[in-house]
């Protein structure tokens, strides 16, 4: 099974990049380097929302209908003329679900890391949301996920970031920062630059794509 990161990289992933980049108006390059830093942010919180039994059953439930992965058929159409503002205000709802009060907080963290304003980060989230569930909607569909044990199995394996692991604890960490900024500050950074050690797994996929 392929990564987020993977997908990124992917012919897919470079038009969502492309497209995404248009839609905001940022460069390419940078719309590229935050969604690579956001997307397993994104993977981190739905494992920990999807770690107790209602929030695997409404995941899954929101998985196998809304988004199974059709919006991922015609990225084309999605990206031409802008996307609709239901598509946005999707992902809005999404962010909010999966990050809760700590949306402001992850959302300040990547846009000190990427050097991109606050308001073109949630622009960023609120597109990127919806397509990264349309992802797990069709990974789920073709690996036959229905219950709570293969949805916590598909989320690991997609995201890189096994459970227990370092890179898993520092996205934890990102995700349950007390909000005030610094800490957020110092696991992206830790993220980014492999806390200075062997790069590896997750901090050294990031790393790579940055040239850190």
């Amino acid at each position: 099974m392929s990564g987020i990161l993977d997908l990124l990289n992917s012919p897919m992933g470079r038009q969502i990049v492309n497209g995404v980049s248009s839609q905001t108006g940022q460069p390419a390059n940078k719309t590229g380097d935050l969604l690579s830093m956001a997307m397993p942010v994104l993977m981190g919180a739905m494992q920990r929302n999807a770690s107790t039994p209602e929030g695997a059953s409404g995941l899954l439930n929101a998985l196998s209908n809304k988004h199974s992965g059709g919006i991922l058929d015609d990225l084309g159409g999605l990206f031409e003329g802008g996307v609709d503002q239901n598509v946005t205000n999707d992902g809005a709802g999404i962010l909010g679900h999966i990050l809760g009060s700590k949306k402001p907080a992850v959302e300040r963290a990547l846009s000190q890391k990427s050097g991109m304003d606050a308001g073109s980060v949630s622009e960023i989230l609120k597109v990127a949301a919806p397509i990264l569930m349309g992802v797990l909607g069709k990974q789920a569909s073709q690996n036959n996920v229905s219950d709570a044990n293969g949805l916590s199995s598909l989320l690991g394996g997609m995201s890189g970031a096994q459970k227990g692991s370092k890179q898993q604890s520092l996205i934890e960490s990102f995700l349950d920062a007390d909000g005030d900024g610094s800490i957020l500050d110092d696991v992206a950074g830790m993220l980014l630059s492999g806390s200075g050690k062997k790069k590896s797994g997750l901090g050294g996929l990031l790393g790579g794509l940055f040239g850190k």
